[in-house]
């Protein structure tokens, strides 16, 4: 099945704002302050435990280490399990890239119902440049 330009657009923009929202932190989560950032309208959710975005955001302080990278990767999946629930998508594969010492890539396989895989592979802006 050929996939529309309108679906891959917002299956597109569904993954972007999904990956690039910073979900709030979880109790256990470690920060550097005590802003746990987060969307407000996550307090009220009219589901239980649906949230926006992702916990990428956590990541922006650490050492790009192996355990850096699953934890991105865990992440990603996290804030895009959500496509699968709703039914929009029947499979998600996130594949990460280390390119040096601080950059990291992310993108997203998406497997629709029909089969056919939707590559969302983020352009440089969207990438993550670690500062540390």
């Amino acid at each position: 099945m050929f996939i529309s330009q309108n679906l891959h657009a917002a299956l597109t923009r569904s993954v972007l704002i999904s990956l690039f929202t910073w979900r709030r932190a979880a109790d256990d989560d470690a920060v550097d302050d005590e802003e746990r950032f987060g969307w407000w309208g996550d307090t009220f959710p009219t589901v239980a435990d649906d949230r926006i975005g992702s916990r990428l955001w956590l990541l922006r302080r650490v050492k790009l280490t192996r355990q850096t990278q699953l934890d991105a990767e865990f992440y990603a999946r996290e804030a895009l399990q959500w496509l699968i629930d709703d039914g929009h998508c029947r499979g998600i594969d996130i594949i990460s890239e280390r390119l040096d010492a601080q950059r990291l890539n992310l993108r997203t396989v998406l497997t629709l119902a029909d089969g056919e895989r939707l590559d969302i592979n983020p352009d440089n802006s969207w990438q993550v440049t670690y500062a540390v």
